[in-house]
């Protein structure tokens, strides 16, 4: 059995985040299908705990396709550790994200985003009879000259067909949040799939096994938006702090990344923080390969 993007509504809706990551912890992981479309082992699970069930992510480390750029540790261990620096910095970028045993042994669990429904359909009108504009995602591709309003043009390409087009996203503060999150994470593969406006109104990224290398030349994102501008005080700060918890040894921070992470990986991390607090500003693309290839 295979599933799409949106299988059913999210049972874990409103809940805690303690109570969310308990029942992903100790409940039951209940198998409903694969992605068949993700590059490793991605299957969509219900994990039951009494009469509660959360639907989740769940891949499994022995599904993993080994990286010889990320050698260390596992894609299910870097995902756990991408969210530990999401909730250090008190953001919720990333979905509750955990390590466990499963069906197919070791595995990083995650809660399902669900996402509004797209109602562009030729069927669905609007009061005095007319269809309303299709949907433009946070992170999109347009015709060339149509950029709409509030977005930043990121890329100049041409689609399947030759047509030319245009890489998009919104100019939006929840967005600009995951890309401050991208930087410091050092995340490879931010493609615009992995951005998920949530139904409770935040912005999720998912998707971050190739995140926290200590080589920087690794990141590549569709969020460039903001490249060169000053971070927002308020992330800022948020940036300062948790570049000085990683530069306490003894900070219990160190101490959950620990088992993901390589010691030269948590000190890149550490360094990235402090240059961005110093500097305040979103470094440039790099000259080779900024966007990852598909980006979507």
């Amino acid at each position: 059995m295979t599933v799409g993007e949106n299988p059913r509504p999210d049972a874990g809706a409103g809940a805690t985040d303690a109570s969310v990551r308990a029942v992903l912890a100790d409940g039951e992981l209940v198998v409903i299908g694969r992605i068949p479309t993700a590059s490793n082992a991605t299957l969509v699970c219900d994990a039951v705990l009494g009469d509660v069930e959360i639907r989740c992510v769940y891949k499994p480390v022995r599904g993993e396709v080994p990286l010889w750029d990320f050698p260390d540790g596992t894609l299910a261990g870097r995902e756990v550790g991408a969210y530990i620096v999401s909730e250090a910095l008190g953001w919720s970028v990333i979905p509750e994200t955990i390590l466990r045993d499963g069906p197919l042994g070791p595995g990083m669990v995650q809660r399902w985003v669900d996402t509004p429904d797209n109602t562009d359909r030729p069927d669905h009108v609007v009061a005095g009879g007319d269809v309303p504009p299709p949907r433009v995602d946070l992170v999109d591709l347009c015709p060339a000259d149509t950029v709409p309003t509030g977005y930043r043009a990121i890329l100049r390409a041409f689609d399947s067909y030759g047509e030319p087009v245009v890489l998009v996203h919104a100019d939006d503060p929840r967005l600009q949040r995951m890309a401050v999150l991208d930087v410091l994470l050092n995340n490879a593969d931010r493609k615009g799939g992995h951005v998920l406006e949530g139904l409770d109104g935040n912005v999720y990224g998912v998707d971050h096994g190739i995140c926290l290398h200590e080589d920087d030349e690794k990141l590549r994102t569709v969020l460039w938006g903001w490249a060169g501008e000053a971070v927002p005080a308020h992330l800022l700060a948020d940036v300062a702090r948790l570049a000085e918890r990683l530069d306490d040894e003894s900070d219990d921070l160190v101490a959950a990344l620990t088992p993901h992470l390589t010691v030269a990986e948590i000190d890149a991390l550490a360094i990235r923080a402090m240059v961005m607090a110093d500097g305040g500003t979103m470094p440039q693309p790099p000259g080779h390969r900024p966007i990852p290839w598909p980006p979507f």
